[in-house]
């Protein structure tokens, strides 16, 4: 299921937000960026991770995605099955998602679009 909803996710970003994924790590072949247009700030990250990594007693890689959240949820999304604490990201402002089906796909899209949001050019008081 996981690499079928990986390029789900990402076909979604691409489509929704016009977003193409960027690789930009030859060590990390897997770890797509996606970014504005605009102000080039990325709001998601797909990434393959191993499980040890996000404290999972599994063996083996899980995809997952990052994206920026309002620190004020960041701790009860944490509550969720599937969303963890930011891997290699600022926790408490960011949260990685595990994309191996344990989040409904609607709320992996309300979580890219709460990050697009966050991640926008700020508008002048």
């Amino acid at each position: 299921m996981g690499e079928s909803l990986r390029n789900e996710i990402s076909e979604y970003i691409t489509s929704q937000y016009a977003s193409s994924p960027e690789y930009l790590w030859a060590k990390y072949p897997n770890y797509a960026v996606f970014r504005h247009m605009g102000n080039k700030k990325w709001f998601a990250v797909i990434m393959d991770i191993p499980y040890n990594k996000l404290n999972i007693s599994k063996e083996g890689v899980t995809d997952i995605l990052n994206v920026k959240v309002s620190p004020l949820m960041a701790g009860s999304l944490e509550l969720n099955e599937g969303i963890l604490p930011a891997y290699h990201m600022k926790k408490g402002a960011w949260v990685s998602i595990l994309l191996d089906g344990s989040v409904d796909k609607e709320q992996i899209k309300a979580l890219i679009a709460m990050s697009y949001e966050l991640t926008d050019n700020k508008k002048k008081r």
